[in-house]
Parts: C-alpha cells; sequence; structure tokens
C-alpha cells in the first residue's frame, strides 16, 4: 500500500481524472482518493492546513494514539527506554510547525514522559555542527547480543565500547514471549486411550482401553508381573 500526496489546480483537471489515469497503469494496482475536509487533509503523520496565503503544518496522530511506551521502571536498557522520546523530539524539531502548534506537540510529550515516570528536562534545540570526515574504517565491526538483566549489564559491556566488537542488548520481555501459548508435551500417562502390559516372564500381553488415567502403578517402577493379576497359562 502505498501514500501520495497531490496538489493539483482543479481549474485543469479533477481527481476524477487523476484517479483514471493512475487505474489505468496495471490491473493489479488500485487506487482510491480522499480528498480534504475543511481545508485540511491528513498525510502520514502529517495534518495539512490549506490557507487562502500558505499551507500551514502539524503533527497527526490518530484518534486511537496513546501514550504507552516502555515505562521508565521497566527492565530495559536505557537507550531502549528513550528511543520513542528521541524519536519524538526529532520529529518536533524537523517539521515547520507553528509556535502555538509546537508548544501544544511539546506538552503533550512531556505529558508522555510525566505518564511512564520519566524524568522531565527542559528541551533544548538542536545544533547542527559540522563534523569532520572520519578515516574509513579498514576492520570490519563484529557484533554480538546479550540479555539485559539490569545496570550491570552495562558495566559489563562498556568494557567493550574502544575494542571491535559491538553488543546489542535484548530482552526476555518480549511481545513474542507474551503472546505466544506453547502447549507443552502432555505426559502419555496421564491420557486416556489404548495400553498395552507385558508379562516380562512368558511374554504374554494384556491389551486394555480406558478412558480415565491410567493406574499410577503403571508409572511406577514396580515390575509388571507385581502389577499384573494372575493369568492363566496354556
Amino acid at each position: 500500500m502505498y501514500d501520495i500526496l497531490l496538489i493539483f489546480n482543479s481549474n485543469h483537471t479533477s481527481i476524477q481524472m487523476i484517479l483514471a489515469d493512475f487505474n489505468a497503469l496495471h490491473p493489479k494496482l488500485q487506487f482510491t482518493e480522499k480528498a480534504e475536509k475543511d481545508h485540511t487533509l491528513n498525510y502520514l503523520d502529517i495534518s495539512t492546513l490549506r490557507t487562502p496565503t500558505n499551507v500551514k503544518t502539524a503533527i497527526y496522530r490518530k484518534p486511537t494514539f496513546t501514550d504507552t511506551i516502555i515505562h521508565y521502571t521497566s527492565n530495559h536498557p536505557t537507550h531502549h527506554k528513550y528511543a520513542a522520546f528521541r524519536f519524538l523530539f526529532n520529529r518536533l524539531d524537523s517539521y515547520n510547525l507553528q509556535e502555538e502548534e509546537y508548544q501544544h506537540k511539546l506538552n503533550i510529550i512531556h505529558n508522555m514522559l510525566h505518564n511512564n515516570v520519566f524524568p522531565i528536562k527542559p528541551h533544548k534545540l538542536p545544533t547542527h555542527n559540522l563534523t569532520r570526515p572520519t578515516a574509513p574504517r579498514t576492520t570490519k565491526l563484529k557484533w554480538t547480543s546479550i540479555t539485559y538483566i539490569g545496570k550491570e549489564t552495562s558495566y559489563i559491556t562498556s568494557i567493550f565500547r574502544k575494542t571491535e566488537l559491538k553488543i546489542a542488548f535484548r530482552t526476555t520481555n518480549t511481545l513474542g514471549n507474551l503472546l505466544s501459548h506453547k502447549n507443552p508435551t502432555p505426559d502419555k500417562f496421564s491420557l486416556s486411550g489404548v495400553y498395552k502390559l507385558t508379562c516380562p516372564n512368558c511374554n504374554k500381553a494384556y491389551v486394555g482401553q480406558t478412558g480415565r488415567h491410567l493406574p499410577r502403578d503403571t508409572r511406577s517402577t514396580r515390575k509388571p508381573s507385581e502389577i499384573i493379576a494372575t493369568h492363566p497359562v496354556s
């Protein structure tokens, strides 16, 4: 699925003509249209407002938006916790927002920090300093992953910070582990069905069927001759 933002002059063409041209490109490519409403159109995470003189932009959040992120007290690496906020602040500073819109979105981010027990610090605008070109690396970096168990993991991995070995953290508290339901292999003695008991002396066997669990005697270490009733010898 692709989203395309189109700006066109309605005096020269119409959205129906543009849509017909797009849908004629390939039979398996079919496009739909969503026109602006009240001079406003939401595209990805941007909301555009058309005015008589210019176009204003704002950050768009869906009605189902929640401030659910990794909680500050969660046992996750620190840079994992702050990853969402680094994105939110970077987006806030990258988009050309009006001052009122900027402060409104900044307050939303601060509320998210507060609701998830993050420390709130004054936000500083990024400074775009010129970076010096670095020499090309002659050796290939090696990566490994370590299960994060707490601050101790960060202390241990900091030893390798200036080496050619790069370390990524992983956690066991993942959505895959929380949502997957792995059924353990059932004990064969806890199931009903057909069973067979063989006499160790004469190799005669008794085959039976039960709808209940097998008797506990069959699970013990007793010899079959001790648990099988006396059978006639023929």
